[in-house]
Protein backbone atom coordinates (compact mmCIF):
# COMPACT_ATOMS: atom_id res chain seq x y z
CA UNK A 1 0.00 0.00 0.00
CA UNK A 2 1.41 3.39 -0.97
CA UNK A 3 1.64 6.36 1.35
CA UNK A 4 -0.15 9.58 0.52
CA UNK A 5 2.23 12.55 0.57
CA UNK A 6 5.08 10.31 1.71
CA UNK A 7 7.98 12.24 3.26
CA UNK A 8 11.26 12.39 1.38
CA UNK A 9 12.89 10.30 4.12
CA UNK A 10 10.82 7.54 5.68
CA UNK A 11 13.43 6.90 8.38
CA UNK A 12 13.84 9.76 10.89
CA UNK A 13 17.24 11.41 10.60
CA UNK A 14 17.19 13.81 13.54
CA UNK A 15 16.25 13.60 17.20
CA UNK A 16 15.80 16.61 19.48
CA UNK A 17 15.93 16.85 23.25
CA UNK A 18 16.12 19.55 25.88
CA UNK A 19 18.88 19.36 28.45
CA UNK A 20 18.22 21.95 31.10
CA UNK A 21 18.57 25.25 29.23
CA UNK A 22 20.35 23.64 26.26
CA UNK A 23 18.67 22.58 23.02
CA UNK A 24 20.26 19.46 21.55
CA UNK A 25 19.74 17.91 18.12
CA UNK A 26 21.35 14.62 17.05
CA UNK A 27 21.57 14.23 13.28
CA UNK A 28 22.42 11.13 11.28
CA UNK A 29 25.05 11.81 8.62
CA UNK A 30 24.34 8.38 7.15
CA UNK A 31 26.17 5.05 7.43
CA UNK A 32 29.65 3.75 6.58
CA UNK A 33 29.83 0.16 5.26
CA UNK A 34 32.99 -1.31 6.82
CA UNK A 35 34.46 -4.79 7.21
CA UNK A 36 33.34 -6.30 10.50
CA UNK A 37 36.96 -7.35 11.12
CA UNK A 38 37.72 -3.74 12.05
CA UNK A 39 35.41 -4.06 15.08
CA UNK A 40 37.85 -6.23 17.05
CA UNK A 41 41.45 -6.67 15.95
CA UNK A 42 42.89 -8.31 19.09
CA UNK A 43 40.55 -11.30 19.51
CA UNK A 44 40.05 -14.63 17.80
CA UNK A 45 37.91 -14.50 14.68
CA UNK A 46 35.56 -17.06 16.22
CA UNK A 47 34.90 -14.80 19.22
CA UNK A 48 33.98 -11.87 16.99
CA UNK A 49 31.85 -14.17 14.82
CA UNK A 50 29.90 -15.29 17.88
CA UNK A 51 29.29 -11.70 18.97
CA UNK A 52 28.11 -10.78 15.49
CA UNK A 53 25.71 -13.73 15.40
CA UNK A 54 24.39 -12.92 18.87
CA UNK A 55 23.62 -9.38 17.71
CA UNK A 56 22.15 -10.37 14.33
CA UNK A 57 24.91 -8.54 12.47
CA UNK A 58 26.23 -9.91 9.14
CA UNK A 59 29.64 -11.55 9.32
CA UNK A 60 31.38 -9.59 6.58
CA UNK A 61 30.22 -5.97 6.46
CA UNK A 62 28.45 -3.76 8.97
CA UNK A 63 26.92 -0.32 8.35
CA UNK A 64 28.56 1.90 10.97
CA UNK A 65 26.15 4.67 11.97
CA UNK A 66 27.57 8.20 11.77
CA UNK A 67 26.06 10.87 14.02
CA UNK A 68 26.76 14.56 14.52
CA UNK A 69 25.18 16.92 17.05
CA UNK A 70 24.02 20.53 17.26
CA UNK A 71 23.70 22.41 20.56
CA UNK A 72 22.10 25.79 21.16
CA UNK A 73 23.43 27.59 24.26
CA UNK A 74 22.13 31.12 24.54
CA UNK A 75 23.04 32.93 21.33
CA UNK A 76 25.58 30.30 20.28
CA UNK A 77 24.81 27.45 17.87
CA UNK A 78 27.47 24.75 18.12
CA UNK A 79 28.01 21.97 15.60
CA UNK A 80 29.79 18.94 17.05
CA UNK A 81 31.64 17.13 14.25
CA UNK A 82 30.77 17.59 10.60
CA UNK A 83 30.30 14.16 9.08
CA UNK A 84 31.94 12.67 6.01
CA UNK A 85 31.36 15.08 3.17
CA UNK A 86 32.41 13.68 -0.20
CA UNK A 87 35.97 12.67 0.55
CA UNK A 88 35.62 8.95 -0.08
CA UNK A 89 33.61 7.33 -2.87
CA UNK A 90 33.42 4.08 -0.91
CA UNK A 91 30.90 5.58 1.51
CA UNK A 92 28.09 6.84 -0.77
CA UNK A 93 25.37 6.74 1.90
CA UNK A 94 27.04 9.23 4.26
CA UNK A 95 27.57 12.98 3.98
CA UNK A 96 23.92 13.79 4.68
CA UNK A 97 24.15 16.23 7.58
CA UNK A 98 23.99 19.59 5.66
CA UNK A 99 20.61 18.89 4.05
CA UNK A 100 19.28 17.25 7.20
CA UNK A 101 20.35 20.26 9.25
CA UNK A 102 18.56 22.50 6.76
CA UNK A 103 15.46 20.29 6.95
CA UNK A 104 15.48 20.84 10.72
CA UNK A 105 15.26 24.58 10.12
CA UNK A 106 18.87 25.36 11.06
CA UNK A 107 20.93 27.15 8.44
CA UNK A 108 24.68 26.70 8.32
CA UNK A 109 24.86 30.48 8.55
CA UNK A 110 23.56 30.22 12.10
CA UNK A 111 26.48 28.08 13.32
CA UNK A 112 28.78 30.16 15.53
CA UNK A 113 31.11 27.36 16.67
CA UNK A 114 32.24 23.93 15.50
CA UNK A 115 33.80 21.37 17.84
CA UNK A 116 35.89 18.67 16.19
CA UNK A 117 36.33 15.54 18.34
CA UNK A 118 39.18 14.41 16.07
CA UNK A 119 40.33 14.92 12.50
CA UNK A 120 39.33 11.63 10.88
CA UNK A 121 37.60 12.21 7.56
CA UNK A 122 34.14 11.22 8.81
CA UNK A 123 34.32 14.03 11.38
CA UNK A 124 35.79 16.91 9.35
CA UNK A 125 34.99 16.00 5.74
CA UNK A 126 31.63 17.75 5.82
CA UNK A 127 33.37 21.11 6.27
CA UNK A 128 35.16 20.61 2.93
CA UNK A 129 31.96 20.42 0.88
CA UNK A 130 31.79 23.56 -1.29
CA UNK A 131 28.25 24.48 -0.34
CA UNK A 132 29.12 24.15 3.34
CA UNK A 133 32.25 26.29 3.05
CA UNK A 134 30.33 29.01 1.23
CA UNK A 135 27.56 29.18 3.81
CA UNK A 136 29.56 29.08 7.04
CA UNK A 137 30.03 32.53 8.54
CA UNK A 138 33.53 33.95 8.12
CA UNK A 139 33.97 34.35 11.88
CA UNK A 140 32.95 30.78 12.79
CA UNK A 141 35.17 29.37 15.55
CA UNK A 142 36.44 25.80 15.10
CA UNK A 143 37.66 24.18 18.31
CA UNK A 144 40.26 21.39 18.03
CA UNK A 145 42.74 20.00 20.54
CA UNK A 146 46.28 21.20 19.92
CA UNK A 147 47.50 17.59 20.25
CA UNK A 148 45.21 16.57 17.37
CA UNK A 149 46.53 19.21 14.99
CA UNK A 150 50.10 18.26 15.91
CA UNK A 151 49.43 14.55 15.34
CA UNK A 152 48.17 15.08 11.79
CA UNK A 153 51.35 16.85 10.71
CA UNK A 154 52.96 13.37 10.70
CA UNK A 155 50.28 10.78 11.59
CA UNK A 156 51.25 7.30 12.77
CA UNK A 157 49.12 4.43 11.40
CA UNK A 158 51.39 1.62 12.61
CA UNK A 159 48.90 0.31 15.20
CA UNK A 160 45.76 0.63 13.06
CA UNK A 161 44.07 -2.04 10.91
CA UNK A 162 42.07 -0.02 8.39
CA UNK A 163 40.90 -0.98 4.89
CA UNK A 164 43.77 -0.27 2.50
CA UNK A 165 42.49 2.93 0.79
CA UNK A 166 41.51 4.65 4.03
CA UNK A 167 44.80 5.90 5.57
CA UNK A 168 45.75 7.96 2.51
CA UNK A 169 42.31 9.58 2.43
CA UNK A 170 42.52 10.29 6.15
CA UNK A 171 45.88 12.02 5.66
CA UNK A 172 44.73 14.14 2.73
CA UNK A 173 41.40 15.09 4.34
CA UNK A 174 43.03 16.16 7.61
CA UNK A 175 45.58 18.23 5.69
CA UNK A 176 42.87 19.85 3.56
CA UNK A 177 40.77 20.64 6.62
CA UNK A 178 43.67 22.34 8.40
CA UNK A 179 44.72 24.28 5.31
CA UNK A 180 41.16 25.47 4.63
CA UNK A 181 40.30 26.51 8.18
CA UNK A 182 43.60 27.25 9.92
CA UNK A 183 42.67 30.92 10.43
CA UNK A 184 39.43 29.96 12.18
CA UNK A 185 40.79 27.14 14.35
CA UNK A 186 40.89 27.76 18.09
CA UNK A 187 43.29 25.34 19.79
CA UNK A 188 42.91 24.10 23.35
CA UNK A 189 45.15 21.93 25.51
CA UNK A 190 43.14 19.96 28.09
CA UNK A 191 39.64 21.47 28.28
CA UNK A 192 37.82 24.51 27.01
CA UNK A 193 34.40 26.03 27.69
CA UNK A 194 32.94 26.76 24.27
CA UNK A 195 29.66 28.17 25.63
CA UNK A 196 27.78 28.11 28.93
CA UNK A 197 27.21 24.43 29.70
CA UNK A 198 29.33 23.21 26.76
CA UNK A 199 32.87 21.99 27.52
CA UNK A 200 35.24 20.10 25.23
CA UNK A 201 37.99 18.04 26.91
CA UNK A 202 40.92 16.00 25.72
CA UNK A 203 40.83 12.21 26.22
CA UNK A 204 43.39 10.90 23.73
CA UNK A 205 43.27 7.22 22.84
CA UNK A 206 41.51 6.92 19.50
CA UNK A 207 43.83 9.67 18.28
CA UNK A 208 46.25 11.63 20.48
CA UNK A 209 43.96 14.66 20.37
CA UNK A 210 40.62 12.86 20.53
CA UNK A 211 38.16 14.82 22.67
CA UNK A 212 34.67 14.48 24.09
CA UNK A 213 32.05 17.17 24.63
CA UNK A 214 30.34 17.51 28.01
CA UNK A 215 26.98 19.24 28.27
CA UNK A 216 25.61 20.22 31.68
CA UNK A 217 22.64 22.41 32.51
CA UNK A 218 20.30 22.52 35.51
CA UNK A 219 21.81 19.30 36.87
CA UNK A 220 21.34 17.35 33.63
CA UNK A 221 24.30 15.87 31.74
CA UNK A 222 25.08 14.56 28.28
CA UNK A 223 28.41 13.44 26.81
CA UNK A 224 29.14 13.36 23.08
CA UNK A 225 31.89 10.73 23.10
CA UNK A 226 33.06 10.87 19.48
CA UNK A 227 34.87 7.62 18.63
CA UNK A 228 35.74 6.62 22.19
CA UNK A 229 33.22 3.77 21.99
CA UNK A 230 31.58 1.46 19.48
CA UNK A 231 28.65 -1.01 19.85
CA UNK A 232 30.90 -3.96 20.74
CA UNK A 233 32.73 -1.93 23.39
CA UNK A 234 30.09 -2.18 26.09
CA UNK A 235 30.29 -5.96 26.45
CA UNK A 236 33.98 -6.07 25.50
CA UNK A 237 35.64 -2.75 26.33
CA UNK A 238 39.05 -4.39 25.91
CA UNK A 239 38.39 -5.29 22.26
CA UNK A 240 40.39 -2.95 20.04
CA UNK A 241 39.05 -1.19 16.97
CA UNK A 242 41.00 -1.05 13.73
CA UNK A 243 40.70 2.72 13.52
CA UNK A 244 42.33 3.36 16.91
CA UNK A 245 45.82 4.83 16.59
CA UNK A 246 46.70 3.78 20.17
CA UNK A 247 44.55 0.70 20.85
CA UNK A 248 45.69 0.07 24.44
CA UNK A 249 45.15 3.69 25.47
CA UNK A 250 41.79 3.70 23.66
CA UNK A 251 40.61 0.78 25.81
CA UNK A 252 41.72 2.57 28.98
CA UNK A 253 39.91 5.76 27.92
CA UNK A 254 36.79 3.79 26.97
CA UNK A 255 36.57 2.08 30.37
CA UNK A 256 37.11 5.37 32.18
CA UNK A 257 34.33 7.11 30.26
CA UNK A 258 31.96 4.17 30.76
CA UNK A 259 32.64 4.27 34.50
CA UNK A 260 32.07 8.01 34.58
CA UNK A 261 28.75 7.73 32.75
CA UNK A 262 27.57 4.82 34.91
CA UNK A 263 28.45 6.81 38.01
CA UNK A 264 26.81 10.12 37.11
CA UNK A 265 23.83 8.73 35.17
CA UNK A 266 24.36 11.19 32.31
CA UNK A 267 23.18 10.66 28.77
CA UNK A 268 25.53 9.37 26.09
CA UNK A 269 25.69 10.18 22.39
CA UNK A 270 28.53 8.80 20.25
CA UNK A 271 29.42 9.09 16.61
CA UNK A 272 29.07 5.40 15.76
CA UNK A 273 26.30 4.12 18.02
CA UNK A 274 22.95 3.36 16.39
CA UNK A 275 20.99 6.55 15.67
CA UNK A 276 19.90 8.54 17.62
CA UNK A 277 22.45 7.05 20.03
CA UNK A 278 20.90 8.78 23.07
CA UNK A 279 21.43 6.29 25.88
CA UNK A 280 22.84 5.59 29.32
CA UNK A 281 25.52 3.22 30.55
CA UNK A 282 25.08 0.59 33.28
CA UNK A 283 27.73 -1.57 34.92
CA UNK A 284 27.34 -5.27 34.06
CA UNK A 285 29.85 -7.33 36.03
CA UNK A 286 33.29 -6.58 34.61
CA UNK A 287 31.77 -4.95 31.53
CA UNK A 288 28.96 -2.52 30.73
CA UNK A 289 25.48 -2.42 29.27
CA UNK A 290 24.12 0.01 26.68
CA UNK A 291 20.69 1.32 27.71
CA UNK A 292 18.97 3.28 24.92
CA UNK A 293 16.50 5.90 26.06
CA UNK A 294 12.85 5.46 25.10
CA UNK A 295 12.16 7.95 22.34
CA UNK A 296 10.17 10.95 23.49
CA UNK A 297 7.50 11.80 20.94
Amino acid sequence: MGLVNAPQELVPSRYALRLGKLDVLVISDGVLPLPTATMATNVAQADLATWLDDNFIPQDTFDWPLNVMVVRSGEQVILVDAGLGGQFAGFPRAGQFPQRLQAAGIGLEAVTDVIITHMHMDHVGGLLVNEVKKRLRPDVRIHVAAAEVKFWTAPDFSHTAMPKPVPDVLRSTAASFYEEYRDRIRLFDDRHEVAPGVVVRLTGGHTPGHSVVDLESDGERLMFAGDAMFPVGFEHPEWQNGFEHDPAESARVRVGLFQELARNGGLLVAAHLPFPSVSRVAVDGDAFRWVPVIWDY
